[in-house]
């Protein structure tokens, strides 16, 4: 799950930034010649990368759902593929974002770069949530990757009873989660609006700083 995760998501962030970088020139000729506003391309940006993610998210939980194992539920399904749409949508808009904020290709790539380390660094699974210091525990709940990981794990797990042994105690995979992730089966309702607000505050940023930010050079 994490490795997914984290591949999916570098995979399709550094991909869009070249794409947004060259389309933004387009934006400079069009809107100079009044044809429309950035808002009207910042939308349709946005929106045409949905159906794509989607169909993505789709292959993916076909293919790897019932190659991995998973419990065939519909709730559990779901999840798998909520889960990984939203991380292809964040990571996606993600770039868009960088792209707006900086003046080429190359700034773009290397902010990415920086922020590809935040994000695997808290997401919860190379340092899990207890161990993360109380000074750097915001930044965790700043990652969108840690929600991803929250929603991808408990889903599968979090309700399961089955005895394991853990660091040499004898105790549920649901309490395993728990106490070393800290991630909880009740909060499900609430990673799942967040998986949903982050692609949204992304998108919604680089909308206004497209239109906003003016790095043509005369």
């Amino acid at each position: 799950m994490y490795a997914v995760i984290i591949f999916f998501g570098i995979n399709n962030c550094s991909t869009v930034l070249p794409l947004v970088s060259t389309e933004r020139t387009v934006l400079y000729r069009e809107r100079f010649a009044g044809m429309y506003t950035s808002w009207a391309y910042s939308f349709a940006q946005v929106l045409v990368e949905i159906p794509y993610l989607l169909t993505l998210a789709i292959i993916y939980v076909i293919i790897t759902y019932p190659m991995i194992g998973y419990e065939w539920s519909a709730y559990k399904l779901f999840w798998a593929l909520y889960s990984m749409f939203c991380t292809l949508l964040y990571f996606n808009y993600l770039g868009m974002l960088l792209v707006s904020l900086t003046p080429n290709i190359q700034v773009a790539s290397i902010v990415a770069s920086s922020a590809y380390t935040m994000l695997n660094l808290f997401a919860g699974f190379i340092i899990p949530k207890p161990q993360i210091p109380k000074w750097w525990i915001w930044l965790y709940y700043l990652c969108p990757t840690s929600w991803a990981m929250n929603g991808m794990l408990t889903s599968q797990y979090g309700d399961v009873d089955k005895q394991i042994l853990a660091f040499g105690e004898t105790k549920t995979v649901a309490a395993f989660i728990e106490d070393y992730f800290g991630f909880h089966h009740s909060s499900l309702g609430i990673v799942a609006i967040f998986l949903f607000i982050f692609p949204v505050i992304c998108a919604t940023l680089f909308a206004y700083f497209i239109g906003t930010l003016n790095f043509q050079r005369r």
